[in-house]
């Protein structure tokens, strides 16, 4: 039998809380947790919508991550952006499949951004409601398809980013945050969540756009792609990289 835990979906979704900072979105606005000043929305982001006010929010980010990191070229910064986003993005999903049953609508439009904040990236949800089934499909059409395919071609038109070494970051970031519910699940006595939790990202891993990325083997994914990390000063491969150890080939390796 396998126990699962819900709670109501909430208009702070404050169960997601408890998780850790990758799981949270901020309170609602008009609240105290609103930004000091107007944000762009992940919509504004990946440019289906547009404003003067905001100017390119992406581009924003990825030159403040290209700072922070010194890395020594720009699509490298864009990688770890996107991963960075991509990572959040699941783990707000997959936080609320485990805790709420349930997704709210977490359309681009409702999401609000801050481009010049720190990691993990701070998101402000304009409105709680009911959004899609959490299921393997109601995730992959509110986060595949909703936002990260919009955030890929966001970043590859101004990036020389392969298809499959963001899809690699999807992936990647998609067992990142199911490892992270499972652990969060085993430690608070209801290890029936992390079982589902880790068959729903099982299952996302045979979506057309995730399939082929890597091999699942429990919680342990390893990956087929390189997310570029390797090549910032100081930085070695991840704990899913396809590499054991940093390449020592050309700069323009692993990019796929």
């Amino acid at each position: 039998m396998v126990l699962l835990l819900f709670v109501e979906l909430d208009p702070d979704l404050a169960a997601l809380r408890p998780l850790g900072p990758f799981f949270a979105v901020r309170p609602l606005p008009g609240t105290a947790g609103e930004p000091a000043r107007p944000l762009p929305t992940l919509a504004h982001a990946y440019g289906i919508l547009t404003s003067d006010v905001y100017g390119n929010p992406l581009t924003f980010r990825v030159r403040k991550v290209a700072a922070a990191l010194r890395a020594p070229e720009p699509r490298v910064a864009a990688s770890v952006a996107h991963l960075g986003l991509a990572a959040r993005l699941w783990s707000i999903a997959l936080g609320c499949a485990a805790r709420y049953g349930r997704l709210p609508d977490l359309d681009p439009g409702l999401l609000h951004w801050d481009p010049d904040g720190g990691a993990p990236e701070d998101l402000w949800l304009r409105e709680v409601r009911p959004g899609a089934p959490a299921d393997a499909d109601g995730l992959a059409d509110a986060v595949l398809l909703g936002h990260l395919e919009p955030l890929a071609a966001a970043l590859r038109s101004g990036h020389r980013l392969a298809p499959g070494l963001l899809r690699g970051n999807a992936a990647s970031a998609l067992v990142g945050a199911a490892r992270e519910t499972d652990r969060w699940a085993r430690a608070n006595g209801v290890p029936g969540t992390g079982e589902r939790t880790r068959a729903l990202a099982a299952e996302l891993l045979t979506h057309p756009l995730l399939s082929g990325t890597g091999t699942l083997t429990g919680t342990s994914f390893r990956r087929r792609s390189c997310c570029l990390y390797y090549r910032i000063p100081g930085g070695g491969v991840c704990g899913d990289c396809c590499f054991p150890s940093p390449p020592r080939s050309s700069p323009h390796a692993a990019s796929g």
